[in-house]
């Protein structure tokens, strides 16, 4: 999703100078992958860029950058004018989330709410690695993309199990 550990959103608005510039999609979707947006290589770089992150932060700010430009500017620069900067982190991975949970629900399927619930322990890995200041990047690039697939299986372990035991579905 993009969002640094100090709460601002890189390439979304960038400080330079003291002077603020918001950086474009196109812009935005080059920093994250390298190449510009649809460029041949540009799926490829995000998945090693993501899954090679040095934390799951650093995955999220690789995944998918062009729905984390938006999320990063209409979802969490604005939440993190009036809300701590860890819970507006928190707020945009949900709605991330229930985006996601509203897409299956526009093709026919149910709002059984899995997304809505693992995005928002995806949210809680990130400010939790934050809190514990998780830096892989010392490791092996095999290792950290175990460690990042882990992270992404136990957000959906957890998720599906709690779906199950407590019946959670909309």
């Amino acid at each position: 999703m993009g969002f640094q550990k100090d709460g601002n959103s890189p390439g979304v608005s960038q400080t330079m100078s003291n002077k603020s510039t918001k950086l474009t999609l196109g812009q935005y979707v080059r920093r994250r992958n390298g190449v510009p947006m649809g460029a041949s290589g540009s799926l490829k770089n995000m998945l090693k860029r993501s899954f090679s992150a040095r934390s799951p932060r650093v995955f999220w700010q690789y995944w998918n950058p062009i729905f984390g430009y938006y999320l990063g500017t209409y979802i969490f620069i604005p939440l993190k004018k009036i809300l701590p900067s860890y819970l507006a982190l928190l707020l945009t991975f949900m709605c991330n989330g229930l985006i996601h949970d509203l897409i299956i629900l526009l093709f026919g399927g149910s709002l059984a709410g899995i997304f809505t619930i693992w995005f928002f322990f995806l949210g809680i890995g990130v400010i939790v690695t934050d809190a514990l200041d998780v830096d892989l990047s010392s490791k092996p690039r095999g290792i950290r993309i175990f460690l990042n697939v882990v992270y992404l299986l136990i957000c959906l372990v957890i998720t599906i199990i709690l779906q199950q035991k407590l019946n959670l579905y909309f």
